[in-house]
């Protein structure tokens, strides 16, 4: 598509960042034209006038939505890095149990969680060691700024070919029915997860109320201001023994001033400064 020169994509970006805080960065341009291609066929646009006009002219509002959830990456799979879900199972959950003593509930926040699988991948954890998290309350809230990806984790339907990329067949067959469209989560186990909508540049959702928060590949597609603010939004999330965890190429680095890395995983961090509920940002 030649009418997608460096001026369009530049508008085009200007617009996912106004709506998500994400950048498209010099190595993500290429993608642009990859997965927009579909959309402006269905509208018919083939120049950047058709463009604008789509984008400022009646039923803006949907065209645009549909443009920025086809250019948000929402890759993700069923236990994405199984030595994160391993570090989880074996030490951080077991630690986060020791400190909220008798109180016996956890709340995890699964922030940019796509179409799901993180948080669900979260539940199968608890829910296959049925012994040890006997008479514990797990509250898991997932959230996306893509309400597309909110919708199908809602449905919790799944095809054949995302069921088994991560999961073994007998983990499946527990967790899963056999539905039309592919394979659904049973109740037993989406009872633990509520999804929603938000933007991590808003205000955290509940404010010094999380025991863990899982924030992994979202940061890097802010600009420094943004991650900051992100920052400081999670470390308000989180209650004073709290932890977050990374994902494997980002670092909190100079970037808060709330949290400090754990040497028992790569990419947790502890809450050492929680700071006051900040206001939204875009």
């Amino acid at each position: 598509m030649t009418f997608l020169d460096d001026m369009t994509i530049g508008l085009i970006s200007r617009v996912l960042e106004a709506h998500t805080g994400q950048t498209i960065t010099e190595d993500r341009s290429w993608r642009v034209a990859t997965v927009l291609m579909p959309l402006f066929r269905e509208h018919d646009i083939s120049t950047g006038s058709q463009l604008v006009a789509a984008m400022t002219g009646p039923g803006s509002e949907a065209f645009v939505g549909a443009m920025v959830d086809a250019l948000l990456n929402n890759e993700t799979y069923f236990f994405r890095d199984i030595g994160v879900f391993d570090t989880l199972r074996q030490t951080v959950l077991p630690d986060l149990a020791r400190k909220v003593g008798e109180r016996r509930k956890l709340a995890i926040w699964s922030a940019g969680c796509s179409t799901g699988q993180e948080a669900l991948s979260l539940a199968m954890i608890f829910a296959d060691q049925p012994q040890q998290w006997k008479g514990w309350r797990i509250e898991i809230m997932a959230t996306d700024v893509s309400a597309k990806a909110i919708r199908a984790a809602r449905a919790g339907i799944y095809s054949q070919f995302e069921v088994q990329r991560g999961l073994g067949v007998a983990q499946m067959l527990r967790h899963f029915d056999e539905a039309p469209g592919g394979w659904k989560v049973r109740p037993d186990l989406s009872r633990m997860v509520r999804f929603a909508t938000h933007n991590l540049l808003d205000t955290a959702p509940k404010p010094g109320q999380f025991d863990l928060i899982l924030c992994r590949n979202v940061l890097l597609y802010f600009d420094a201001a943004r991650r900051t603010a992100a920052f400081e939004r999670l470390s308000a999330a989180l209650k004073p023994h709290g932890l977050l965890l990374l994902g494997g190429g980002e670092t909190a680095g100079n970037h808060c001033g709330y949290l400090a890395a754990r040497d028992d995983a790569f990419g947790l961090y502890s809450l050492v400064n929680r700071p006051a509920a900040a206001p939204a940002m875009r």
